[in-house]
């Protein structure tokens, strides 16, 4: 009995941790198809500020910032949106991993409602930038 409760014990504190580690801050409304940010990199006009903040910036015209889970990177975008209007379009990525798993979205979702901008999107990368961008045939940096 007692080794049950403990096993139950365990498992309701690594699922209320992983729950509580990775709570969605965007609204479903926020996040950007990639064929949508597709189209408008080939359309070249109305272009928003784009900024990678995972390991790099492989889509054409985003701004890399680095890994957005470490406190610096999220300074220096902050400097980088400073003078930025709260109603500009933004798009941030990662696309190192599965959405839930990701530790340098959230923080910069975060980060954003903070400073208060009222016109940003996360990219949907929902497994990873290889599979939801590259393997799409969508532009890169890379040749």
């Amino acid at each position: 009995m007692k080794k049950t409760f403990l096993f139950v014990a365990f498992l309701v504190s690594l699922l209320t941790q992983c729950r509580a580690q990775n709570p969605v801050n965007w609204a479903p409304e926020q996040l950007l198809e990639p064929s949508a940010l597709a189209k408008t990199l080939a359309e070249g006009k109305d272009l928003p500020l784009l900024y990678s903040v995972g390991p790099g910036a492989l889509i054409p015209h985003s701004t890399a910032i680095g890994m957005g889970r470490d406190e610096e990177n999220r300074d220096k975008l902050k400097e980088a949106l400073q003078n930025t209007p709260k109603d500009a379009a933004i798009v941030v990525y990662c696309g190192c991993c599965p959405f839930d798993h990701c530790p340098n979205v959230r923080p910069v979702i975060a980060l954003l409602q903070e400073m208060k901008f009222t016109n940003y999107k996360l990219l949907d990368l929902p497994k990873n930038l290889k599979t939801d961008w590259i393997d799409k045939g969508y532009p890169t940096t890379q040749p």
